[in-house]
């Protein structure tokens, strides 16, 4: 692959908009980010024409897209699917995320992440594993049936398997601070979700090395003037960080502000995508139960959300239109700060030395084109 430089852009430098930067592209990785007459006159030039050079996004939450679920088939075809999917919205990174099930297909689904990462690690950053060690009473869409205690030998095969799963959403009131501890020395990011524990035990499971909080606000308990809950434990430290749903119907436009204003840097964006992003589906399966899909919104039988029909492009727009963040702080979100939130020191920025993922979109939110490790795919947005 012949190097290249994105020329004639706005490039995001994660502070702000640059008129006078060319982005130099070689083999997967960006080169150079350098003034546009310092670009050697020999290289090929790909003129973006005045649109937006940014950070590929990073999802640190997908169950599915594009009418495919991780639960419902583990294979490379399935997560070659569900990235193919994601370029067309601007998301060159994440998290296959398997949904509370059997011990037996959570071994399954290590396995081909495992094997899928060998060959392609910048796609699938590892397996989030969102339970099945949850509160019974916060247990959302989750199969009841399949929610359990964490046991040491099951500990020992996470511990194993640090490498691969990246994240691990849990329920810190059924977890022993020692076992969360464990895990996150082992370097897999402890993440407190679907979770009713108290304002102390969520606490505890903070200093104890929980280092992220799933879909804030949805499926964990709030604050109230006597118990701030985990939803006050999150706010109240200053380390953690917390992923949020941006599509309008999980999380009230202004509980996104207030979180911006208490977490800062540590919110990142997250779409909890299902087989209704980017498809035209009108339902799909989650682990056995019929979700259905209308005006954007899943849903189970019993009017359960049932994860998001969201992209990531659609989340940052929400997030300017709607929430009122700038486009500049809304590109972190699902960018920067995600990056940080799972110590990815290549990714997430507009800057030499890192993995060439990178978007091109317009003022209208679409994203014209994607790079992904630095080959460049073109969307039809018509």
């Amino acid at each position: 692959m012949r190097p290249y430089a994105l020329v004639n852009g706005l490039v995001f430098d994660e502070k702000a908009f640059h008129t006078d930067l060319a982005v130099v592209v070689r083999g997967q990785h960006i080169e150079r980010v350098d003034k546009r007459q310092k670009i050697d006159p020999g290289m090929e030039r790909i003129d973006v024409q005045r649109k937006y050079i940014v950070p590929g996004f990073i999802d640190l939450q997908l169950n599915g897209c594009g009418g495919v679920m991780l639960n419902g088939d583990f294979s490379h075809q399935t997560l070659d699917h569900m990235h193919a999917t994601n370029l067309k919205s601007g998301t060159t990174s994440f998290l296959p995320t398997l949904i509370t099930t059997s011990d037996q297909e959570m071994e399954q689904a290590v396995a081909v992440i495992k094997d899928y990462q060998s060959s392609d690690h910048t796609r699938t950053l590892g397996l989030h594993l969102e339970g099945p060690y949850l509160s019974l009473e916060k247990k959302g869409i989750h199969s009841d049936k399949y929610i359990r205690e964490l046991k040491q030998q099951r500990l020992e095969f996470l511990l194993e398997n640090h490498t691969h799963i990246c994240k691990v959403t849990l329920a810190p009131e059924n977890v022993n601070p020692t076992m969360i501890k464990q895990l996150s020395e082992a370097g897999i990011l402890v993440s407190l979700g679907h979770t009713n524990a108290g304002f102390d035990v969520a606490s505890t499971a903070i200093k104890a090395g929980a280092g992220f909080a799933t879909h804030l606000f949805n499926a964990m308990s709030m604050m109230s003037g006597r118990e701030p809950g985990v939803l006050g434990a999150i706010f109240d430290s200053e380390t953690i960080h917390a992923g949020i749903i941006a599509d309008g119907h999980h999380v009230n436009a202004a509980n996104m502000r207030i979180s911006k204003k208490m977490l800062g840097e540590r919110l990142c964006l997250v779409t909890d995508a299902t087989a209704a992003a980017g498809s035209d589906i009108s339902s799909f399966d989650f682990v056995g139960k019929t979700i259905q899909v209308k005006d954007g919104i899943c849903f189970g039988a019993d009017g359960t959300l049932g994860g998001s029909a969201i992209t990531m492009m659609g989340s940052i727009k929400h997030c300017v239109q709607k929430v009122g963040f700038t486009l500049e702080e809304s590109l972190r979100m699902a960018s920067l700060y995600p990056a940080r939130a799972i110590k990815q020191k290549q990714l997430g920025e507009v800057k030499a030395g890192y993995r060439a993922n990178l978007n091109i979109i317009d003022a209208q939110h679409r994203v014209l084109q994607s790079i992904s490790d630095g080959k460049l795919v073109d969307h039809d947005v018509s």
